[in-house]
């Protein structure tokens, strides 16, 4: 694997490529979202996340992945971060049939915002012991969802990842979640190392067939 540093806007990030990618193929993107505890300015911190040593133990790692490193929370650079995304989808690398999303914790609650805001770009998304705004979850629908909690989790509770996933199936989508029995908040150890969760990614492709709609425009009944 080949890693570059680079920076947007004042936002550090680190891609890594897998070791038999050649300059000018196309490859699905994988972004990675740390959480509250990699936060900061040291782009080191990021580098030594548990992530990049997890994703390892996958055989055949397909993926480009691009890890932005986040100073305070990622709802306080969300524009930029929305920027970001669009920025590296369009670079020669990256196929946009297969660009994903996955996070774990604050960097859960990331991916699905993420997945919501920009849901024509994701083919899939797997948040990790997250949660996000469930009512506007219908955002989702054409946006395939694998999410992960831990049962015991105190610090965010499983009814965050419960609630968002059901309202993504009450929708019309195709959300499922993964119930970690005897699992606190480090639910992300039973994901980042799973071949399944990777297959299961590359199995979805971006058609964006279904048609997102606002069902809260009424100002009168919403607000």
């Amino acid at each position: 694997m080949s890693k570059e540093i680079s920076t947007f806007d004042n936002m550090q990030y680190i891609i890594v490529y897998p070791d038999d990618y050649k300059e000018g193929e196309k490859r699905p993107i994988l972004f990675y979202l740390h959480g509250a505890g990699t936060r900061g300015e040291d782009i080191k911190k990021l580098k030594t996340n548990v992530f990049f040593e997890e994703y390892k133990k996958v055989k055949n790692f397909p993926f480009i992945i691009i890890a932005p490193l986040c100073k305070d929370t990622w709802y306080d650079v969300f524009e930029t971060l929305k920027r970001f995304t669009i920025a590296m989808i369009n670079k020669p690398f990256a196929d946009k049939k297969h660009v994903y999303a996955m996070g774990a914790s604050m960097g859960g609650y990331g991916v699905w915002q993420l997945g919501m805001s920009l849901a024509d770009v994701f083919a899939g998304i797997v948040p990790i012991c997250g949660g996000g705004l469930y009512w506007d979850a219908v955002k989702l629908k054409n946006v395939p969802v694998w999410a992960f909690h831990g049962e015991l989790d105190t610090l965010v509770l499983p009814e965050e990842s419960k609630k968002m996933v059901e309202k993504v199936n009450k929708a019309g989508g195709n959300a499922k979640l993964t119930l970690l029995p005897d699992v606190y908040h480090d639910a992300w150890m039973s994901a980042f190392s799973n071949q399944e969760v990777y297959d299961w990614l590359l199995s979805n492709e971006n058609t964006n067939e279904k048609k997102i709609e606002d069902l809260y425009n009424d100002t009168k009944l919403f607000g």
